[in-house]
């Protein structure tokens, strides 16, 4: 089934609720899920008079608009695909993608469209569609040129396929069907409780499809979302009173820069993830949001959501995080199954019989790497490219390897520890933890988040060290303190840098190779 069909369900139920909500020229512009639903179907119909067919890709640059969602919903209505990639990513990268997966269309605003005209790649597009203002030899995109009936197609079409660097730097791609997108809806709604009516302030892009097909209206935050960390406070308020927003999902960096600003609007619900959720922001969010429903979401590109935390159980896990059990991430959601193997990580697996499987399968308390699978967790990458390294066939079910290293507790939670492929020489663990927990660096940087919350700190392998490594941007603590800490955790030396760096993407996770590249320097 055509995933836009939920669109035209929701049209026909609630017609004048408003869909989309965004900011333009300093004005709020509203379409109803009754406008939305007859503006896909007129885009469709022009994507169909250019002469585009079903199968054919189209590349999509294009800040998070109106425009964007109208236009990847008339992509699906009419069976195209929507490819999505990086910008910041530099042009060499998009010029990867474009040999990955020739697109037969462009999408794009006039700044994209400059960016189209600098990349051999992309000028050769022979399609080429503005949102914007004029631009030579495009198309202009109109809502207004008739109707497209829907097109039906098989749950394993594919409508959206988005490119990611992979570990050696190469592009890869995750590509999902329609059939994928309707089962992350309901594994989305499900756990982040989507009801009819709310409004939701959206900073985290992906959720808007899913929002849509429950029924809520989704306000497009007016900030940069590509810099969660520094948000535009006063237009975010001013945005969520106008448009009496009642629950957000975004980022840590996000919900932290707004919590320490004292500007955290008054949400009913509070959904955060994309990078680690640390207990102190849970502990900040609760004091300020005292009925409000606060989560963190266990999820990755391959399968979201994973699993999710109450704010209300931080302090049921907190002594196990400083003792170096990692970050609690709740228990996995309904609709997926999770387990926790032996640690392979780096070595391919499979195919396997199902008691091959179980056989790799650890205890309750025992540390392994992460595996998934369910409805909406990504079988396979475009062309096969990563699937070798993260999925693994068991008696024709596919199951995919997070790359996390965790453990679950009796209680059926499961705790992270960090990316398998970081590790540090081994160190004995108290013995209420797996035995192997204090061989990941995560777990160490858990622990000593909870003593020093205001410090950046990173632990890592270095020379066959466990290297501790401080950030002197930050606020910083009694030295004595955190050389008895790194002494308690069998950290051999510590090392100071002006600053941790940290992803570009949600400002929050530590950037290993690039800290690396720091560490060679400073020898």
């Amino acid at each position: 089934m055509n995933l836009v069909k939920l669109l035209e369900d929701r049209a026909r139920k609630h017609p004048d609720q408003p869909a989309l909500v965004d900011v333009k020229g300093g004005a709020d512009r509203v379409v109803s899920f009754r406008d939305l639903g007859k503006r896909v179907a007129a885009g469709a119909a022009l994507l169909d008079r250019i002469g585009l067919k079903r199968g054919q890709v189209i590349l999509v640059f294009q800040p998070v608009s109106i425009e964007l969602y109208e236009f990847l919903l008339a992509a699906f209505h009419a069976g195209l695909r929507v490819m999505l990639a990086d910008p910041s990513a530099g042009k060499h990268f998009l010029s990867l993608c474009c040999q990955r997966l020739q697109p037969d269309a462009f999408f794009g605003s006039w700044k994209a469209q400059c960016l189209r005209m600098s990349v051999p790649e992309l000028r050769r597009i022979p399609i080429a569609i503005r949102s914007g203002a004029w631009f030579p030899r495009t198309r202009a995109w109109r809502t207004d040129l008739g109707n497209l009936p829907l097109l039906d197609v098989p749950d394993d079409e594919p409508a959206l396929i988005t490119f990611t660097s992979g570990s050696t730097g190469l592009p890869k791609a995750a590509m999902r069907t329609h059939g994928f997108l309707m089962a992350q809806h309901r594994a989305l709604s499900e756990a982040l409780d989507f009801q009819e009516g709310e409004v939701d302030l959206i900073t985290l892009p992906v959720f808007v499809l899913a929002n849509l097909a429950s029924g809520l209206t989704s306000v497009l935050a007016a900030t940069n979302l590509a810099k969660p960390g520094e948000p535009d406070i006063e237009a975010i308020q001013s945005q969520v009173k106008r448009q009496q927003v009642t629950r957000c999902a975004g980022s840590p960096a996000f919900f932290d820069a707004l919590q320490r600003a004292g500007a955290l609007p008054e949400f009913r619900k509070l959904y955060t993830g994309g990078a680690p959720v640390f207990p102190d922001l849970l502990r900040r969010l609760r004091a300020d949001l005292t009925d409000a429903v606060i989560d963190s979401v266990y999820g990755s590109t391959e399968a979201e959501p994973m699993a999710h935390f109450s704010a209300d159980d931080v302090e049921c896990s907190a002594e196990l995080t400083r003792k170096g059990g990692g970050l609690c991430s709740g228990k996995p959601v309904n609709l997926i199954q999770l387990r926790v193997i032996r640690d392979h990580w780096g070595t391919p697996l499979g195919p396997l019989r199902q008691a091959e499987f179980d056989d790799l399968q650890v205890d309750s308390g025992q540390a392994g790497e992460i595996m998934v699978t369910g409805e909406h967790v990504l079988k396979s990458y475009l062309g096969g490219i990563g699937d070798e390294e993260t999925k693994v066939h068991v008696d024709g079910a596919v199951w995919h390897r997070t790359g996390d290293a965790g453990w679950f507790d009796a209680e059926g939670r499961i705790w992270l520890l960090g990316r398998c492929s970081e590790k540090l020489p081994m160190f004995p663990a108290p013995t209420d933890l797996p035995a192997e927990a204090m061989r990941y660096p995560f777990a160490i940087e858990c622990a000593f988040r909870e003593k020093f919350p205001t410090i950046r700190i990173a632990a890592m392998a270095w020379n066959d060290q466990r290297l501790l490594v401080i950030g002197q941007s930050q606020e910083f603590a009694p030295t004595v303190e955190i050389e008895t800490l790194a002494a308690d955790f069998g950290m051999s030396k510590i090392v100071y840098l002006p600053a941790i760096p940290l992803d570009r993407r949600h400002n929050a996770k530590i950037d290993y190779p690039e800290l690396r590249r720091q560490l060679r320097l400073a020898e």
